[in-house]
């Protein structure tokens, strides 16, 4: 469990379930993401929730509910996905639409960003987005992460082609900070 000022990042447990499909079901969430379905289908986050719990027990994924202390709510989730032969993880995040621009992926992204370093000892933690969803990539911009460069065309969604970018920061770059 990590907890910051306003939040709680835990386990995602099978009682998340209805939670998540509440919150991912929101196209304005589903669309500036690369995983989220949509429709979200129904019971599709215990499916979910069981995958990536086999994933977590071969060490391929951190995947934490973001938990709102003041409503003990379940606002988001976020992950790292690791590559465990090149010892770097991928960032990943959403939080539900009535809790934007509060702050709160920054919040949990900033702390998941410490733990892989810190915790988790990856070398390298990497992020993306869509070029058109400003709101995910200043998130990375905040946690410290640098522009990487765009991959054009690089996701479809729904026969749309997106460009994507990268940004990351390595083991070297966050001893640096501290």
């Amino acid at each position: 469990m990590i907890e910051t000022s306003r939040l709680q990042l835990r386990p995602v447990v099978l009682e998340d379930a209805w939670r998540i499909e509440e919150l991912a079901s929101d196209y304005e969430l589903a669309k500036t993401t690369s995983n989220v379905p949509h429709p979200y289908p129904k019971g599709g986050a215990i499916d979910f929730i069981k995958i990536v719990g086999e994933k977590e027990k071969k060490g391929e994924i951190i995947l934490l509910s973001v938990i709102e202390k003041s409503s003990n709510q379940l606002i988001g989730l976020i992950n790292i996905n690791i590559n465990l032969t090149h010892n770097r993880g991928e960032l990943g995040y959403w939080i539900g639409v009535p809790y934007w621009g509060k702050g709160y992926g920054t919040e949990a992204a900033k702390a998941l960003l410490t733990y892989g370093f810190e915790e988790t000892g990856l070398n390298r933690i990497y992020a993306a987005a869509y070029t058109i969803n400003p709101a995910s990539w200043k998130v990375m911009e905040k946690i410290g992460l640098k522009r990487e460069g765009v991959l054009k065309q690089h996701l479809a969604r729904a026969g749309t082609y997106y460009d994507v970018v990268y940004y990351g920061m390595t083991r070297d770059e966050y001893d640096e900070r501290s």
